[in-house]
């Protein structure tokens, strides 16, 4: 496969995963900030954080309103890992590689870039918000399950499992990672009650909360929350089950291809180092320490894909 199409097809499904997970960091925000936060600006503040747009935010905005920050995530052309200017990046990918894709999938994107662009055309109401929100959640939805359904298991589709699964795991370990420096007012907080509400957060954020719940219905702990979030191979947005898909892609090309290259080392050493830990042993290293060694790591595996597969980002 030319690089060219490649990196279309990777970064096509990274921009819609950062779609969703937008969506859904909105979504948490607004909840906590509406429902349970005495100090709304730092919930706003937080989401901004996790999100990796604080600098591009703070050049525009002087303050952390609701209203902002919900344009500036949804909408603002000057952030460009807002959902508008991620989905017409994914739209831009899919049009460059369009002969690569079914046409179930081509329609899916263009489909939802038309929707999102004429529901984002104007500022997001308090009221609309959800039913926006959803939205968003439901037309990347519509993406994976027409890839799912009738593309070939073939390089085309590895390359896209590569960039869903790479995203994945950059948000999930943000949200797990910003959640003890930006969220929690003091350490002295951690394993109290307003612990215990962050975390039900951050699990809402990802899409974990009813799962979770299914395998922990009595044990809402720090603990058992960075877990289910970090070690659980079940869980599709979990660090471990993202580092799998990865490795598990990776593995397809490389038979595929007849070749073996540095990506395929580096995420077979995380792949090690995942299995080397329980939970305990996470946050005897320092959760903190532990989550930004894994970001470095996920990073550096994207990079060296691009390198190796010969396509720039």
């Amino acid at each position: 496969m030319l690089g060219k199409t490649a990196g279309g097809l990777y970064w096509m499904f990274r921009f819609l995963e950062r779609c969703e997970n937008t969506a859904r960091l909105v979504e948490a925000g607004f909840r906590i900030a509406l429902t349970r936060s005495n100090d709304p600006a730092s919930e706003w503040k937080s989401v901004v954080t996790t999100a990796g747009a604080r600098s591009h935010y703070d050049a525009k905005y002087d303050s952390y309103e609701a209203a902002y920050v919900v344009d500036f995530l949804l909408r603002d052309p000057a952030n460009p890992s807002s959902v508008l200017s991620a989905v017409e990046k994914a739209r831009t990918n899919a049009r460059m590689v369009r002969t690569a894709l079914t046409t179930e999938v081509w329609e899916a994107v263009n489909e939802g870039w038309m929707g999102l662009k004429k529901t984002l055309k104007s500022p997001v109401k308090e009221t609309d918000l959800p039913a926006v929100l959803g939205e968003i959640r439901r037309h990347s939805a519509l993406v994976r399950g027409a890839m799912h359904g009738t593309m070939l298991r073939n390089d085309i589709y590895d390359f896209t499992q590569m960039g869903i699964a790479l995203e994945r795991a950059d948000n999930t370990a943000r949200i797990i990672d910003v959640k003890y420096y930006t969220l929690l007012p003091s350490a002295s907080f951690v394993g109290s009650a307003l612990d215990n509400v962050q975390w039900e957060t951050i699990l809402r954020s990802v899409s974990a909360h009813r799962s979770f719940r299914w395998l922990n219905d009595e044990n809402m702990t720090p603990a058992s929350v960075a877990d289910f979030l970090i070690l659980d191979p079940r869980f599709p947005r979990s660090l471990s089950f993202c580092s799998r898909i990865l490795e598990e892609s990776l593995g397809f090309l490389a038979k595929d291809y007849g070749t073996r290259l540095t990506c395929h080392d580096m995420i077979s050493a995380q792949r090690d180092r995942l299995r080397g830990h329980t939970i305990a042993t996470v946050f005897d290293e320092g959760l903190h320490q532990f989550i930004t060694a894994f970001i470095d790591d996920i990073n550096a595996i994207g990079q060296q894909i691009e390198k190796d597969y010969r396509f720039i980002g």
